[in-house]
Order: structure tokens, then sequence, then C-alpha cells
């Protein structure tokens, strides 16, 4: 029973989220019960309430960025709460244009290279993820723009040269989503603009 590196990767992604979104739904649904009782109030229940938000937000976005991928529809409305709550209290806000469903497969792209965006954004700023027919951009817009030539070549490069770190896996699977799908990877930025196409 063979399996690619890239595919058992995304099976593992799956399997970690899906198994942390119950215990942190449940921890989410005790503060409630808490808060309805009165047992407990004032700003540390809502400390921990906003990183339990936090949390479950992030789980879902990385579902989607991280797990495995199928040709299944995601709809717009599914599309926007992750992007919604990921966004909540973040220095990076996220902004979806398409008013059309997605595969699952183009939104991890699109996830996944938003992720590649985030790390360009030092001190926060806008992601928008914009579609044309079967195209998609993903711009980032902020201040003072870091791109590190080397990391961000590997999106095209045949044979990437950066050294990957667990903060920037999304370089390595990025490709490897794009090539899966058989798209080509572009990339492109200004002092205060960094997009990647496909």
């Amino acid at each position: 029973m063979g399996v690619d590196s890239a595919k058992l990767a995304a099976l593992v992604g799956s399997r970690i989220c899906h198994d942390l979104i119950s215990p942190v739904g449940a921890i989410n649904n005790g503060l409630e019960l808490l808060g309805m009782s009165n047992a407990l109030d004032g700003p540390e229940l809502e400390l921990i309430s906003d990183s339990v938000n936090n949390a479950n937000a992030r789980i879902r976005f990385f579902r989607i960025a991280f797990g495995a991928a199928g040709e299944q529809d995601l709809g717009r409305s599914e599309v926007m709460s992750v992007l919604d709550d990921v966004s909540q209290g973040s220095r990076i806000k996220y902004h979806w244009s398409s008013m059309e469903s997605a595969t699952r497969r183009e939104v991890r792209m699109t996830f996944l290279a938003g992720l590649c965006v985030e790390s360009a954004l030092p001190y926060g700023g806008a992601v928008q993820i914009l579609r044309s027919g079967t195209s998609w951009t993903v711009v980032g817009e902020g201040r003072k723009i870091n791109v590190d030539e080397t990391l961000w070549s590997g999106l095209s490069a045949a044979q990437p040269e950066a050294e990957i770190t667990p903060a920037l896996v999304q370089f390595a699977l990025l490709p490897e989503a794009a090539k899966e799908a058989d798209r080509s990877l572009s990339y492109d930025h200004s002092l205060e603009k960094v997009s990647i196409s496909f």
C-alpha cells in the first residue's frame, strides 16, 4: 500500500484537524454554559473564549489548506465563513471575491497561497482571493512586503533551493498541489503588494 509523501502529508493534516475540531468545540460549548450560568464572568472568560474561537477558526482553515482535497465543491458561504472567522482578531484580513462555488482542490490551493502571502506581510494587511474564469490570483497588500527570493522562487522551480521549516511548509505543499491539479504557479511583488497566480 504505497502512498506518495504529499498525499500522506494531506491525510495526516486531515486526521489531526478532524481529531482536534471536536474537543475544541466541546471547550467552546462549556464556556457558553459557564457564561449562561454566571459561574464565571469577566475578562478571563472573554480571553479563553477568544482563544478557543481563534483555535477553532485556524483548525477549519488548516483542514482545507493541509487536508486531503477532492473534486467536491465548497460553496461561497462555507468558504466565507472560514475566512471571516480566521480574519477575526487577526492582523491579516481575508477577502473572497468569487460568487460561485469552487472545488475543494481549488480552495485548498488558494488557502495555501494565502499562507504564503501571509508570510510576506510582517505588519499585517489584507489578502484578496480573486477568480477570473478558471484562473486564481491571491494578492496580499500591506506595508513593507518581505519576500525571500530564494523561498518564493521555489514556487515555480523544479528543485526549490530554500530550506523549508514548519512555519513555511505551505511553500512546499503549494507546488505539489499545483502539479497535482495540472496548474503552473507564478508570483509577483512590489514594495506593498505580493501575488500568486495559478
